[in-house]
């Protein structure tokens, strides 16, 4: 039989093994988190290739709507790209790549970001965010409100100090609050501004704002790329392709986030709050292409997709979407 000193010392390293393993489990617990099943998972990726250690990019669903202001249904956003994704196509004939063999593309399951309040919900996507960072993952998030967006802003913002967003959007959400709460999705960017400088800020596609907002983007010197300046031409008077501008105004660490009311509501309609005059496809996809080409992305988010019953073909753009930025972007 053992004496008691080597008893001691048994329960000793079992006591401190243990707590180890409690406090290493909880601090990366999203590793422990379930990964949806190929039935679930965003374009419908055998295990082979969406397990969450062998995946460089993790996409992370995030069904947050708490202030919507127009229509709503940003809740079934996350549900609905990951549902259509499965009708994109793994290989990218531009790109020229099946990038779920060559890197990996996990899914976790969504979070629970509606039972809380919004300083919980908006914690747990930072803390979240911060963990796939430390263990160099490229999370693409998907919303859910705009309002999500400030939280992986921020977790970015603590890694990459030089960090600057590209925000393509039909609206500044420059607002101090908006109905009550400087949490709404009419406010993100201007809760952004509260940490990141705000000439780190560069806008494209604006096209609806409060004169307060327009006043703080004078003030604060943010680059805003309105989209009747684009269509009258005036950047290409000075260069050759209007998405060039914004690069250039960009640091060497970008994130993205894409409002998909960005885009033209006669390609994306279901939005909660559509503004004609959008942008189109194709220039889109310029700009991705050519920021992927001179910039390091180091995160991206889509959101306020609101889907329309019997209505496919908006889930299948912002399921498409997501896949090129993962073609553009991820190294």
């Amino acid at each position: 039989m053992r004496n008691f000193d080597e008893m001691q010392e048994i329960v000793f390293h079992f006591t401190f093994d243990y707590i180890w393993f409690v406090s290493y489990y909880s601090y990366w617990k999203v590793d422990m988190w379930k990964i949806l099943p190929v039935e679930e998972n965003f374009l419908g990726i055998e295990e082979e290739y969406s397990g969450f250690e062998n995946s460089r990019i993790v996409v992370v669903p995030v069904p947050y709507e708490r202030t919507v202001s127009y229509g709503g249904g940003t809740s079934k956003g996350p549900s609905a790209i990951l549902d259509a994704s499965h009708f994109v196509e793994f290989y990218d004939e531009e790109t020229k790549k099946e990038i779920h063999r060559r890197l990996g593309i996990a899914t976790i399951e969504p979070l629970d970001v509606n039972s809380g309040t919004a300083e919980e919900a908006l914690e747990l996507i930072y803390s979240t965010t911060k963990k796939l960072i430390a263990q160099n993952k490229f999370a693409v998030t998907l919303g859910g409100e705009h309002t999500i967006s400030q939280a992986s802003i921020a977790a970015y913002a603590e890694n990459y100090r030089d960090l600057s967003v590209l925000h393509i959007d039909a609206h500044s959400d420059l607002r101090e609050e908006y109905q009550g709460t400087k949490f709404s999705h009419a406010s993100v960017m201007a809760r952004v501004c509260e940490f990141l400088d705000p000439q780190k800020l560069v806008q494209v596609g604006i096209r609806a704002q409060s004169i307060e907002e327009a006043e703080f983007i004078k003030d604060r010197s943010i680059t805003t790329m309105y989209a009747h300046e684009i269509r009258g031409g005036k950047y290409t008077k000075l260069i050759k392709y209007w998405y060039d501008f914004p690069i250039e105004k960009l640091s060497d660490h970008v994130y993205v986030s894409f409002d998909v009311d960005g885009f033209d509501p006669s390609i994306m309609p279901s939005t909660g709050t559509p503004e004609p005059n959008g942008l189109l496809w194709d220039e889109t996809m310029r700009l991705l292409a050519r920021l992927g080409e001179r910039k390091q992305v180091v995160g991206c988010d889509i959101v306020e997709l609101a889907p329309i019953e019997r209505l496919h073909h908006p889930d299948l753009t912002a399921a498409k979407l997501a896949m090129k930025m993962m073609n553009y972007f991820v190294r």
